[in-house]
C-alpha cells in the first residue's frame, strides 16, 4: 500500500499572524504530517460587503462582524506567503495553500507550490478551476456539499484544459462534509468509494469531525489522502478552531494512520514470519495413543491428535490407519512417515 498523504490544514487558524502560522508549521512537522496547508485569498475579491457568515462562523467567533470583516483579519500578504513557503522548505515539509481567486493562484504558482488544493466551495467555479488547471500541476479537489454530477463537471473542466495542453497531471478527490464540526452520522464514508469507482481516481477524506476515528476509518476504506484542520488551541478566537485538532491529537492521528496502513498490508493471505514459529506450536500432529509394537497394524484406537504440529498433520489420518508400524512407537510419541 502506498503511503497515505497527510495534510495538516492550518487554514486560517493563524488568525492573521505570521508567528502563529509558523507555529502551526512546527506542529505539522513534529506530528509527522506530509504537508501543511493554508488559504490564500483577497478578502474583497472573495466576498461582497453584505455577505453573511455561515452559522458555524457566527457560533465559533461569537462576534457580529460581516464575513468580509472576518476574512480581512485572516488574509495573509504576499510577503507572508513567501516567508511561510521558505519556512516550510527549511522545515522539510510540503507547503500547500488553497487559492480562492486567480491572482492567488498566480501567487502560489510563482512561489513554486507543487500541488494545488481546491476548496469544496469552488467546485462550481469553472473559471477558477480552469485557471488552476492551466498551471499544469496535480490537483486535490474537495467535494463537500456536492452532488456526484457536480464532481463530474468539475473533473471535466479540469481535463478540458489538460487535454488542450496534452498533459495528464493527477487529480485526487476528497470526500468532505462541509460542516464545522461535522456530525459523525453525516460522514458517509461510502461516498468516497462511490467516487473512486465512478471516476477511477485516487480518493481521500477531508475531515471536519471531532475526534480521530473518522479519518482512521477512511484509511481502512481506501483513502490515500487525509486532511485535518489543526490549531494551537481550540479555545482561540476564530471560525475554524473549534473544528480542529490540537497538536497532541494531530500526532495521535498521524501515528494511528501509519499503523492502520501497515495493518492493511498487501492482501495476500499467507502466514507471517512470526506465525511460522507459532504454527508449529499450536497446530497438531498424529501421535501414538499407546505403545505400538513393530509390525502392528495401526487403527483409530492406536492414534490421537495432539500438539505440536511438527509431525504428520491430521489431514493425513486416512493414510495412516491400516498401515503397519515399521518401528516400535512409544506412547505419546509423534509418528513420522518413517515409522509406518
Amino acid at each position: 500500500m502506498a503511503k497515505v498523504f497527510i495534510i495538516a490544514e492550518a487554514g486560517v487558524n493563524h488568525n492573521g499572524s505570521l508567528e502563529i502560522a509558523k507555529k502551526l508549521v512546527d506542529v505539522a512537522v513534529s506530528a509527522g504530517a506530509d504537508a501543511v496547508k493554508f488559504q490564500t485569498f483577497m478578502a474583497d475579491r472573495l466576498v461582497t460587503a453584505v455577505a453573511s457568515r455561515a452559522e458555524y462562523q457566527i457560533v465559533n467567533t461569537g462576534t457580529n462582524e460581516s464575513q468580509l470583516e472576518m476574512l480581512e483579519k485572516l488574509e495573509l500578504s504576499p510577503e507572508m506567503h513567501r516567508e511561510l513557503f521558505s519556512y516550510c522548505k527549511r522545515s522539510k515539509i510540503i507547503f500547500m495553500s488553497t487559492p480562492f481567486d486567480e491572482p492567488s493562484v498566480d501567487l502560489l504558482d510563482n512561489l513554486g507550490m507543487q500541488i494545488f488544493k481546491i476548496s469544496s466551495g469552488e467546485i462550481t467555479n469553472k473559471p477558477l478551476l480552469q485557471h488552476i488547471a492551466s498551471k499544469k500541476k496535480p490537483i486535490i479537489l474537495s467535494t463537500g456539499m456536492s452532488f456526484i454530477g457536480e464532481v463530474e463537471k468539475a473533473i471535466g473542466w479540469i481535463n478540458e484544459i489538460w487535454n488542450k495542453l496534452n498533459i495528464n497531471p493527477k487529480i485526487t478527490l476528497l470526500h468532505c462534509v462541509s460542516d464545522y464540526p461535522a456530525n459523525v452520522e453525516d460522514s458517509n464514508l461510502a461516498a468516497m468509494k462511490t467516487m473512486e469507482v465512478a471516476f477511477r481516481l485516487t480518493v481521500g477524506y477531508s475531515d471536519h469531525s471531532c475526534g480521530l476515528e473518522i479519518p482512521i476509518a477512511a484509511i481502512a476504506l481506501g483513502a490515500k489522502v487525509i486532511e485535518k484542520h489543526i490549531t494551537l488551541d481550540r479555545n482561540m478566537q476564530g471560525p475554524d478552531h473549534m473544528a480542529s485538532v490540537e497538536p497532541y491529537e494531530l500526532e495521535s492521528m498521524v501515528n494511528a494512520i501509519r499503523n492502520v496502513e501497515k495493518a492493511i498490508g498487501c492482501g495476500i493471505k499467507r502466514p507471517t514470519i512470526s506465525e511460522v514459529v507459532t504454527r508449529d506450536i499450536v497446530r497438531k500432529s498424529i501421535v501414538a495413543a499407546k505403545d505400538i509394537k513393530k509390525g502392528e497394524t495401526i487403527d483409530l484406537n492406536s492414534i490421537v491428535v495432539k500438539r505440536p504440529g511438527t509431525g504428520i498433520a491430521p489431514e493425513f489420518i486416512d493414510k495412516i490407519i491400516i498401515r503397519t508400524a515399521m518401528n516400535h512407537i512409544d506412547k505419546d510419541a509423534i509418528i513420522s512417515w518413517n515409522d509406518i
